[in-house]
C-alpha cells in the first residue's frame, strides 16, 4: 500500500514524523513523505492509496504562512470521494478551524491542549478493526481537546487525564473514500508505541479499503 505522508511544521518537525512512522515501512507500506507545502501536488497525492496529514497548516516549519487554500481543501475533498483515504494524525487537526470544506471533511479540528501529562486511550468495542489489536494504553503525551461535528463521525477510542476525556480517534465515510482522525502522537515516544503503532496501521489499512 502506497502511503504518501504530509509533514513538518513549527512544533512537529519533520523529522520526528519521519522517525516515529518509519517502523510502518517494514510492515508493508511503502512511505512517500512531503515536507514544504510547496512539494504537495494532486498529481503525488493521486499515486497514494491513503494520504496521512501530519502537519499543522503551516507552509513548513520556519514558514508559519497557512498553507490549505480552498483549493487545495477541495482537492483533499475530492480525493477521499473519488476512493482513497485519508488518515489526519495529532498535527493534521490544528489550525484548520476556519477552513471549513476541511473541518467537514475530517469532522473535527483541535481547541487546545493542557502541558503534556499523563494520558490514557481507550478503545471503543464498536470499531471496524481487529479488537485483538486494538489495545488500550497510556502514555505522557499533549492531550488534545477537540470541536468536532458530532453527526458526522464515529468515535473509536477517547482520551483520558485529569482534565477530562475527549475522542481521540474517529472514522467517517465521504463519497468512495474514507478518512480517519487520531490525535495522540507530540513525542516520538508516542508515535513509536507498540500499540499506537498498531492502531496507526489498522486505520491505515482500513482508510485502504483493505478490508471491502
Amino acid at each position: 500500500m502506497k502511503i504518501g505522508i504530509i509533514c513538518d511544521d513549527y512544533w512537529h518537525p519533520g523529522k520526528l514524523i519521519k522517525e516515529g512512522l518509519e517502523p510502518l515501512g517494514k510492515q508493508g507500506f511503502q512511505l512517500d513523505y512531503t515536507q514544504h507545502a510547496s512539494e504537495w501536488s494532486r498529481a503525488w497525492m493521486d499515486q497514494q492509496d491513503v494520504v496521512v496529514l501530519a502537519k499543522s497548516n503551516q507552509v513548513s516549519a520556519t514558514d508559519t504562512t497557512p498553507w490549505l487554500t480552498e483549493e487545495i481543501q477541495l482537492q483533499f475533498q475530492s480525493y477521499v470521494e473519488q476512493g482513497k483515504g485519508l488518515l489526519v494524525l495529532h498535527a493534521g487537526t490544528v489550525g484548520y478551524r476556519d477552513e471549513p470544506v476541511f473541518f467537514e471533511l475530517v469532522g473535527g479540528v483541535f481547541q487546545h491542549h493542557p502541558a503534556a501529562c499523563s494520558v490514557t486511550i481507550v478503545h471503543k468495542d464498536e470499531t471496524p478493526w481487529d479488537k485483538a489489536h486494538a489495545q488500550d494504553f497510556t502514555v505522557h503525551d499533549e492531550h488534545y481537546f477537540m470541536e468536532v461535528i458530532d453527526d458526522r463521525i464515529q468515535v473509536l477510542m477517547t482520551s483520558e487525564s485529569e482534565h477530562g476525556t475527549q475522542p481521540a480517534g474517529w472514522i467517517r465515510e465521504q463519497g468512495e473514500g474514507r478518512v480517519c482522525v487520531l490525535t495522540p502522537g507530540h513525542l516520538l515516544s508516542v508515535l513509536q508505541m507498540e500499540e499506537y503503532q498498531a492502531t496507526i496501521k489498522q486505520a491505515l489499512e482500513w482508510c485502504g479499503g483493505s478490508d471491502r
